[in-house]
């Protein structure tokens, strides 16, 4: 299935982009840095922005997803960014923002799980005419506590609204769902509507218990096989349906222990320390994204 096989939406004439990178260069896969926050001693690079950004280029990195515009471009990278949308109207505003900041894309919080159908589709609708409106692609990420806190809500999703562009934050459902448990081939047959429509990734991976995991962990095996299917079905709808100068973003999103993501053990010292390291892991990922997006490259 394609977008091309999907009815039309309510939507204005013309299309949502894809993120774009101004040029006419063929579809490819852009990597980005999230969030790689509060770093342990001895772990990455040192915290001074240049060293950071002269690392983040030397692995292959083009951009800091979530910073700020100003603070993007001291590092002389490019902007995408991240925003709410929980009332209709916030969609046009955020997407002015965006564009006014210079961004070429972003991912979006929509709602808090609580909504009707009818509420869902005026979210979603607006964020659709918004992102078409203003030439951004704005992509609602799969996030708990939003509109796409499950799989079967977000299917239907993008079957009412085939414009839709999703982030693939798979971790939510794949940890929260707890997607091992049950028939996984029959799972992704079934998430095929969004995997078609993802525009934007947060590479991260959880296993059926913990949202983020160390990729050196003893569970951290499987699970990469089966983030490996996932974001390579979701690659292949990118590139069925990019032109030229589209950009699939990937950014290596490995949050932090204070807002309760990366696990901590005791120290022995009275304190806590934090299992694995990002930074590496960080890397890690962009090797599997790479290794997937030459997987999902058309027959």
């Amino acid at each position: 299935m394609t977008i091309a096989d999907s009815a039309a939406g309510p939507y204005l004439v013309a299309m949502m982009p894809n993120v774009r990178d101004g040029s006419s260069a063929p579809p490819r896969l852009r990597l980005e840095m999230s969030a790689l926050y509060s770093l342990p001693p001895g772990v990455g690079p040192e915290r001074d922005d240049p060293v950071i950004a002269a690392a983040m280029r030397a692995a292959g990195f083009e951009v800091m997803h979530g910073t700020s515009a100003e603070h993007a471009r001291q590092l002389g990278m490019r902007v995408t960014c991240g925003g709410r949308v929980d009332r209709p109207e916030q969609a046009d505003e955020l997407a002015r923002r965006w564009v006014g900041d210079g961004a070429d894309g972003g991912s979006l919080h929509v709602g808090t799980g609580h909504e009707d159908d009818a509420q869902i589709d005026r979210l979603v609708a607006a964020i659709i005419e918004a992102g078409t409106r203003h030439g951004i692609c704005m992509c609602i990420e799969t996030h708990r506590a939003t509109i796409t806190q499950d799989t079967w809500r977000t299917v239907q999703i993008a079957k009412r609204h085939p414009e839709v562009r999703f982030n693939a934050d798979l971790s939510h459902w794949y940890t929260g769902l707890e997607m091992v448990y049950g028939d996984w081939q029959a799972k992704l047959d079934f998430l095929q509507p969004v995997f078609e429509r993802v525009r934007f990734f947060h590479g991260r991976i959880g296993n059926s218990g913990s949202i983020q995991i160390g990729l050196t962990h003893p569970s951290a095996a499987t699970a990469i096989g089966h983030f490996r299917e996932m974001w390579t079905r979701g690659m292949a709808g990118f590139r069925r349906n990019a032109g030229p100068g589209d950009v699939l973003p990937f950014a290596t999103e490995l949050l932090q222990p204070e807002i309760n993501y990366a696990p901590l053990h005791p120290d022995g010292r009275g304190g806590w320390t934090e299992l694995g390291d990002r930074w590496s892991d960080a890397l890690t990922l962009a090797g599997i994204a790479r290794a997937c997006w030459d997987a999902a490259s058309p027959a």
